[in-house]
């Protein structure tokens, strides 16, 4: 039986002491995850180190977060956000290893990237473990790496590091929240469209976003259906492209009543529903 290589670690889990649940989510959503009945194989990620993370970072920006000299995207110097932000980011990373060494898709529960720029962070992001992985996959032989940024909220930092590096060929960037959206359109024409383009890259980085989700109190634009089939079109497309996926939650804050986040787990449970279709179509 095919399974679904899910990169994961407890040391990924912290509480941010702010007002986004990211940093604490991976483990809710794993445990969601394992109800859903779908065939998962996990794998401990191997936390992204200073060499990697300066690739796509200012090095002193680098050091000053981990030893606490400076505040991170969450806005505190939580010691514990610091601990687990090497294997957040080493979470995205080791997943994207896994697939180019073996294709398909694998699934990196993880958050808090977009934001993060070359020597700061914001909105919830502190490293960019997008541009990391991008990075480090170049250097190791990748021709062209796609990031399919799929949050509400436009990729800025991811834009800030490209730049840096010069723009090089080698990224393919395409952030759902420069602009605003239409649903419709952006599920029948802009999403297609941004896929094709990513025909002849090595791999790319699907950053699934529950935010869009019209409930949300930082989105507004995609029904939980509408987000469904944007998870369909991005797994079934690249299948037939013939490109390997990696995919990761990114933002997403609706709660309930007791702070709980059940509307933001059934999104990421929809997306690994989405995902396991396409692995299992033979």
């Amino acid at each position: 039986m095919k399974t679904i290589p899910v990169f994961f670690t407890k040391k990924m889990v912290a509480d941010s002491g702010s007002y986004s649940p990211s940093a604490a989510k991976p483990l809710a959503v794993v445990e969601s995850w394992k109800r859903l009945g779908v065939p998962l194989e996990f794998h401990e990620p191997t936390p992204a180190t200073i060499d990697e993370l300066t690739r796509a970072h200012d090095a002193s920006y680098v050091r000053d977060v981990l030893e606490l000299r400076v505040e991170n995207g969450f806005g505190n110097r939580s010691p514990k956000i610091a601990a687990s932000l090497p294997f957040t980011t080493g979470a995205m990373l080791s997943a994207a290893r896994h697939v180019m060494r073996h294709g398909g898709i694998a699934a990196a529960p993880c958050s808090g990237f977009h934001h993060a720029g070359w020597a700061h962070g914001e909105g919830f992001c502190t490293f960019n473990g997008l541009m990391v992985t991008a990075a480090a996959l170049h250097k190791e032989g990748a021709h062209r790496i796609g990031i399919l940024d799929c949050d509400m909220h436009y990729g800025d930092g991811t834009d800030d590091i490209i730049e840096r590096l010069g723009n090089p060929e080698w990224i393919r960037h395409f952030t759902a929240g420069a602009r605003a959206q239409i649903a419709d359109t952006f599920l029948k024409t802009v999403l297609p469209e941004a896929l094709q383009r990513m025909r002849d890259c090595s791999l790319v980085l699907y950053q699934a976003g529950a935010d869009p989700h019209v409930d949300d109190p930082l989105g507004g634009w995609l029904t939980t259906d509408q987000l469904h089939e944007r998870d369909r079109v991005v797994f079934t497309t690249l299948r037939t492209l013939g490109v390997p996926v990696v995919w990761n939650l990114a933002g997403g804050y609706q709660r309930d009543a007791n702070g709980g986040i059940p509307k933001v787990l059934e999104i990421h449970d929809n997306t690994m529903r989405a995902c396991a279709v396409g692995v299992m179509r033979p």
